[in-house]
């Protein structure tokens, strides 16, 4: 029989709360592992627009990277049935860091859900646009000149950004799906590939920005990345979605060689900006211009038009470790980070209006703390600002999805 258990925080976790405390408890089971994949930041969720249901990757094994032919299960879980997990999909084109880049249609945010496959044949990644109703694909954005995948949807909805994930495959194996096709495999830095904009009603796609693009603004900067295969990750979409941030990166596990460059860049292509301050690997976007970020062990907020830090949020004593993974409420009054300690991730959960702060106990994945495998924080908020999922490694080995509650005064 499956136990589901709620965990007190113990008091001296507690110590700098007032009126609300956090409870955590485990939502699915093995034997197979469950997963939604990527973190909640600009507003991605796991739950629907009701709640009832959360989406998650359901798969049979955690000891390796997925071969092309591993297909995962695409599984609603049914917060009203006990967390019964239902197999609607399947999916080729997944990994354990961002899963298969899940995002709830914010304009059907009940019933439509995107994420991407792959061609087994080809190998080509392609988008799927599926209703979990009626358990039917509306659409799949396939293209075979560029065939990218999801890299983010806007938060208002209408369209996502699309990347090259055979390119991240090569060259950043922990966020690609491996021996994905790349159509540009032998070119550092192409003119065809880069930043994508595809509409979801009607599968029109435009480059945004070229790595050509990118590489030719950043040694005007002072920045050459001549012959370097470049490549990009995290494209978040501003609360407005005016703005994509994004990081342009190449050489990334090479000593003295690493390319980490944050660019901006306006959804009509204008206001390109390399960005001198690096605020952290996973950062967030608030409102307007501002982003949440780390700098020099501070959790801030950036101003992405004036390229300067505008605010302090907290420091160590609060959050350890400011370049975790962080997100923000819907609603903006919530924070959360979560951040790794040796072998285990602890999160604090942050209320904004009275600075008020918990951090829950330290969840253990001894032998996942690095690498492809590893299991990231990752925390995702509800619509609701109650709740937040996380992967965690369960008691008896599995790879699970686990929850925060936050229980008491909300705000």
């Amino acid at each position: 029989m499956r136990r589901r258990t709620l965990l007190q925080m113990p008091a001296a976790a507690m110590a700098a709360t007032r009126d609300w405390e956090l409870s955590t408890e485990q939502l699915t089971f093995g034997p197979e592992h469950h997963f939604f994949g990527y973190i909640g930041h600009v507003q991605n969720t796991p739950w629907n627009a009701s709640g009832r249901y959360m989406a998650a990757l359901r798969t049979g094994f955690q000891d390796r990277m997925p071969e092309p032919v591993d297909a995962a299960d695409v599984v609603l879980i049914d917060t009203r049935s006990r967390n019964a997990d239902l197999a609607v999909e399947r999916t080729r084109a997944w990994n354990f860091q961002q899963g298969t880049m899940f995002y709830w249609n914010p304009r059907a945010q009940e019933t439509q859900l995107l994420f991407n496959d792959r061609d087994v044949e080809t190998n080509h990644v392609f988008p799927v646009l599926f209703d979990v109703a009626r358990r039917k694909r509306i659409r799949e954005y396939r293209f075979k000149d560029t065939p990218f995948g999801n890299g983010g949807v806007a938060q208002n909805g209408g369209w996502f950004a699309a990347i090259n994930y055979g390119r991240m495959a090569r060259l950043r194996p922990v966020t690609g799906y491996p021996k994905a096709f790349d159509w540009n495999a032998k070119t550092p830095a192409p003119d065809d590939d880069g930043v994508f904009v595809v509409e979801i009603a009607t599968g029109r796609k435009r480059l945004l920005v070229s790595f050509r693009q990118l590489a030719e603004h950043a040694a005007r900067n002072g920045r050459n990345v001549d012959g370097q295969h470049l490549f990009i990750n995290h494209t978040l979409w501003s609360r407005d979605s005016e703005h994509l941030y994004f990081f342009l990166r190449a050489d990334f596990e090479v000593r003295g060689k690493r390319v980490d460059l944050p660019f901006t860049i306006r959804r009509d292509g204008s206001g390109l900006t390399m960005h001198e301050q690096h605020i952290g690997g996973h950062p967030e976007w608030e409102y307007g211009n501002r982003m949440i970020g780390d700098v020099n062990g501070e959790q801030i907020l950036y101003d992405v038009e004036q390229k300067k830090v505008v605010e302090v949020i907290g420091g160590a004593q609060v959050f350890p470790n400011p370049g975790g993974d962080v997100a923000l409420s819907a609603d903006g009054k919530w924070f959360v980070n979560g951040y790794r300690r040796r072998s285990e991730n602890f999160y604090i959960v942050y209320r904004r209006a009275d600075r008020t702060y918990a951090q829950t106990k330290g969840f253990p994945h001894p032998g996942k703390t690095g690498g492809e495998l590893r299991v990231d924080a990752a925390p995702c908020w509800n619509r609701t600002g109650d709740r937040i999922a996380f992967p965690a490694i369960a008691e008896d080995g599995t790879r699970q999805m686990f929850a925060i509650r936050v229980d008491g005064k909300r705000s």
